[in-house]
């Protein structure tokens, strides 16, 4: 049986992403989402408690985390940036999410960490678009990848995003302030989870011994 981690995702998105995948492949899958919060579709496969604990208490096969990125995106730079007010706050951040990668890639065969543009020492694998995916918005997101081979597209939909006006192309950048801004903005786009749980889910399903890719 496979162990998968979804790990620092409340909203199920991925959780049920690889859950659909292994179901359509009848593919044995153990396939477990943590964060502090509860499970927005009250799951029992979703531990509400502290990722590390969760990462170190078993060798995964795959995990797939979303570390928080307020300190880290390059658009809180007026907040965050070199001589700013809650610099330091960065600097915690940018040494809390290295040594995550670290014990990620040391707890599991394959790992995969996504966070939008920021200021991470380590550079991504690569960078993807929510319009890659089937969703005609902008949101240019890095992918750090541990022996996995690098997301392909999958329902491009560029041409239907160039066409709308750009409050609509970035409607993430435009939201209005409230309660919810920070977990709307955090949720992870449903065609970039099924392209992970299709694609990286599938191959790591295929692979009978771990090996690094190049």
């Amino acid at each position: 049986m496979k162990q998968i981690l979804i790990a620092m995702e409340y909203s199920g998105v991925s959780r049920k992403a690889f859950e659909r995948v292994a179901s359509e492949n009848n593919y044995d899958w153990n396939v477990v989402s943590c964060d502090l919060l509860p499970a927005d579709d009250g799951a029992e496969n979703h531990i509400q408690g502290d990722a590390l604990d969760v990462i170190q208490s078993k060798h995964w096969d795959l995990i797939l985390i979303h570390p928080p990125c307020t300190a880290l995106a390059v658009s809180g730079n007026a907040w965050y940036g070199t001589g700013m007010k809650k610099n330091d706050a960065r600097l915690e951040a940018i040494q809390w999410t290295t040594s995550l990668w670290d014990l990620v890639c040391e707890h599991s065969d394959y790992a995969v960490m996504e966070n939008p543009v920021g200021v991470l020492p380590f550079k991504p694998t690569q960078y993807i678009q929510p319009y890659e995916f089937g969703h005609p918005e902008s949101k240019k997101t890095g992918l750090w990848l541990h022996n996995l081979p690098k997301l392909q597209p999958a329902d491009d939909v560029k041409a239907i995003h160039d066409a709308l006006p750009k409050k609509d192309r970035m409607k993430m950048h435009y939201l209005s302030p409230s309660k919810d801004r920070w977990k709307i903005r955090s949720k992870t786009y449903e065609g970039i989870g099924r392209a992970i749980a299709r694609q990286h889910g599938i191959f790591v399903n295929n692979e009978p011994v771990y090996h690094s890719v190049k």
